[in-house]
């Protein structure tokens, strides 16, 4: 039986001028792969940072590259060769990629609530309840919990028969691939509806956290900067993913396909391209151990090198 080819339309506008495209894309991509490797390599090897908070900051910049890779290679093959069409295996693999690092970044960012919240809140307890061995299972159950919430909705994708196969999109999407579907997909937008419950339901603990974090933080001034340093970074992140991801969702679902398709575009992928980015610049200026463990070692590098060719 021969496989099924989606064909993705959300470039379409971009034929114009698509080496320009390309090339900021290009440089995009090089730019998120560049700055959370950096971080990540400072973070694993600066003993000093082998902390929970920082710990689940390089979890999230982790998440941040594979993300990236998800969908940037793709879209930019798309647009040097100009043949945006993707087989029925790369797509399911696809959404699984980048539905997986939406939910893992979710989770994540409400492990890390969760963590700020003991800190601040629990100061003389934070010790004794976040512990290393916490710290791993946390981290594995983000993971377990994200590839099982992702199996569990391309499982029930791939059981679909298709009477279509243009996606008004750059990249796949769940919900986009279902809509071509040729039979009933209540099942499916079931379980959308219990995903979003669910993550609603993330999103409220994250909130009630920082009320009572900010309620903390202004008993005194040392407990602010602490909550400036270390858990505004993470407020303006959990902030621009939620309400990017939301708009993508809610506009898959019930938007409709009029105006430019490239603003349409970029902005439902804006929660694959700014996070990435965004999330290392924002902890790398904000949080100050890791901003002075990365001059070190820049510092430390830079004078080695001087010292080799000089």
């Amino acid at each position: 039986m021969e496989e099924i080819m989606f064909v993705l339309q959300g470039l379409n506008d971009t034929r114009t001028n698509k080496q320009i495209y390309f090339a900021f894309g290009l440089l995009i991509y090089l730019l998120t792969l560049f700055i959370n490797f950096t971080l990540v390599i400072t973070i694993a090897l600066d003993k000093m940072l082998h902390e929970p908070m920082y710990l689940f900051v390089c979890n999230l910049f982790v998440n941040g590259i594979y993300g990236a890779s998800g969908v940037y290679p793709k879209i930019l093959a798309d647009l040097i060769l100009d043949s945006p069409v993707i087989s029925y295996t790369g797509c399911m693999t696809q959404i699984f990629i980048i539905y997986s690092y939406g939910f893992c970044e979710f989770t994540c960012l409400t492990v890390m609530a969760y963590d700020r919240y003991t800190a601040i809140c629990k100061p003389l307890e934070y010790r004794s309840i976040i512990t290393n061995q916490k710290v791993a299972k946390l981290l594995v159950c983000t993971w377990l919990y994200t590839l099982l919430e992702t199996l569990l909705g391309v499982g029930l994708t791939t059981r679909l028969p298709f009477c279509g196969n243009n996606i008004d999109k750059p990249y796949c999407s769940n919900w986009e691939v279902v809509k071509l579907s040729c039979t009933d997909v209540t099942v499916n937008n079931l379980y959308g509806y219990i995903l979003i419950l669910s993550h609603f339901f993330q999103a409220v603990l994250i909130i009630v956290s920082y009320v009572h974090i900010i309620r903390a933080s202004l008993r005194s001034k040392t407990q602010w900067i602490k909550f400036v340093q270390t858990c505004l970074p993470h407020l303006i992140t959990f902030m621009n993913f939620t309400i990017s991801m939301l708009f993508d969702a809610m506009y898959s679902r019930y938007g409709k396909n009029e105006g430019s398709q490239a603003v349409r575009s970029i902005l439902r992928m804006e929660f694959l391209i700014v996070p990435p980015l965004l999330n290392p610049l924002i902890y790398g200026m904000k949080v100050t151990q890791i901003r002075h463990s990365f001059l070190k070692m820049y510092s430390y590098k830079s004078k080695a090198l001087r010292q080799r060719y000089y």
